[in-house]
């Protein structure tokens, strides 16, 4: 399945209605488990900084919801946000631009080729790195742009479940991937010879958190791509069943899985 068409239907949707682009951002943050994770250890963070001012590069900002988050909730803070679809950014820019965001500048730039040096306290790469082939490269890249003792941040499916792939056989649920995901061995083997040391690592969608992302996403989106008529229906189905979803999510944050289909991985450059 391809998230990308869905994707876009809800972009065009949010370019023209700026106040819809907000509660947007309002849903996902709701409804996807990871901007839970996400948005709590961005604060935690934060608060290593004291009152110091910190640049951050929002690497792969997509709709540009944790930008806004970052620009309102880990003040003072002056935060670059890139992708490679120039449409998105576009529409970033001038959602930002409306809103009097300041704090906050869009360009169009390809992770595997960003050449920032001693730049930013802190980046934040959220859902990106699994459609990334040459990972290496943007790790890399990564540990250039940030300053001594600067965070990175990078959340993912894992290997355990991730990309809902459970067996050899199985193929990757989102289309997009060109990895099911990252264990945390493997993002400490690709990012400490680089000179990260791991600061956090955390499994996250264990028992409670899987069965709410497919209650939740993974079947409205496999009847979204079927046909974009399933709009209508959604608001129905929610009705029934977010405040089951609602629950298994609170019970997966509030859990310390021991494995789970995503990772929630900080790093520190020392």
């Amino acid at each position: 399945m391809h998230y990308d068409p869905v994707k876009n239907v809800f972009a065009s949707v949010i370019r023209k209605f700026p106040l819809l682009r907000i509660l947007f951002y309002k849903l996902l943050d709701l409804m996807f488990l990871r901007s839970w994770y996400v948005r709590r250890e961005l604060k935690r963070i934060r608060k290593l900084f004291g009152n110091q001012k910190i640049k951050i590069l929002d690497a792969g900002t997509g709709y540009g919801q944790y930008a806004y988050f970052m620009a309102k909730n880990l003040l003072p803070c002056e935060i670059k946000a890139v992708d490679v679809k120039e449409d998105w950014i576009n529409d970033c820019r001038d959602f930002f631009s409306q809103q009097k965001i300041d704090n906050v500048s869009f360009d169009v730039e390809d992770l595997t080729k960003i050449n920032y040096e001693n730049e930013f306290d802190l980046i934040v790469c959220v859902d990106v790195m699994e459609h990334i082939p040459d990972d290496l490269q943007v790790f890399l890249n990564f540990y250039k742009a940030l300053k001594q003792n600067g965070f990175l941040l990078i959340n993912t499916p894992s290997i355990f479940g991730g990309s809902d792939v459970h067996d050899d056989e199985d193929e990757s649920f989102i289309g997009e991937h060109a990895r099911v995901g990252y264990s945390e061995e493997e993002l400490e083997e690709k990012l400490h010879p680089i000179g990260f040391t791991t600061y956090q690592s955390k499994y996250t969608y264990g028992f409670w958190g899987d069965k709410a992302w497919r209650l939740g996403i993974k079947y409205p989106m496999m009847l979204l791509n079927l046909s974009k008529l399933f709009f209508v229906v959604l608001p129905f189905y929610y009705l029934i069943t977010f405040p089951f979803t609602l629950i298994m999510m609170y019970l997966d944050y509030k859990s310390k899985n021991i494995i789970g289909s995503g990772i929630n991985f900080i790093a520190k450059k020392v």
